[in-house]
């Protein structure tokens, strides 16, 4: 077992998670494509494996148990953060990962195809101008945009009764930019393995579901 191996195998235990040997894998070899892409596209500050595995995967990990839903928007997806490596872990789960950034959405479809999933819907559009037939239980976003743009451009795709979930260092500061008629729900302290900087869940609902 190699170092990366271990960290993912020790992050997923204290975050009380169960992967298999394939899903286990399949996130190893996503980190592996993601630092081999990053030479040469710059997808990620961050270049080193372990820091990628740390930084995006745990990160992305950490707040799986608190998410409900199984049909999930992930706005402003980067390089599939944190929506590939969710749909990794939660394969009954359907992911549609959206970026303006063509660039970004390429690596996330070459992801698709090296990882074997068949979970999740790449789209590269605006996500203001980006319609669906069927909205989503969930929209989740990690460093897309404060929590007002973020719902306000996204609201005509939640589901009723759907949540918005926003990754944050410190969430609650950016509660008072919401737009009238949304509430937060919860805000959820979330504990990266690995990781001493503080991150929060923020979720969000419509005021009067």
């Amino acid at each position: 077992m190699n170092h990366l191996h271990y960290i993912l195998l020790q992050g997923s235990e204290q975050l009380g998670l169960e992967l298999s040997t394939a899903q286990q894998q399949q996130l190893l070899d996503y980190v592996a494509l993601l630092h081999k892409w990053n030479q040469a596209y710059n997808l990620t500050a961050i270049r080193d494996p372990q820091q990628i595995l740390i930084k995006h995967l745990l990160d992305a990990l950490a707040v799986l148990p608190y998410l409900q839903g199984a049909r999930w928007l992930d706005v402003g997806t980067g390089p599939g953060i944190p929506g590939l490596v969710l749909a990794v872990a939660r394969p009954q789960w359907h992911f549609h990962l959206l970026d303006s950034n063509g660039k970004k959405i390429r690596f996330v479809r070459q992801a698709i195809r090296e990882l074997g999933l068949e979970n999740v819907t790449p789209v590269q559009a605006r996500v203001e101008q980006y319609q669906v037939d069927t909205r989503f239980e969930g929209i989740i976003s990690r460093a897309f945009a404060e929590l007002g743009p973020f719902v306000r451009l996204t609201r005509h795709l939640l589901a009723p009764a759907g949540c918005w979930w926003a990754m944050k260092g410190h969430g609650e500061r950016e509660v008072d930019t919401l737009p009238q008629g949304v509430k937060v729900a919860r805000i959820v302290d979330i504990a990266v393995p690995f990781l001493t900087a503080r991150r929060t869940l923020v979720v969000l609902k419509e005021a009067d579901e």
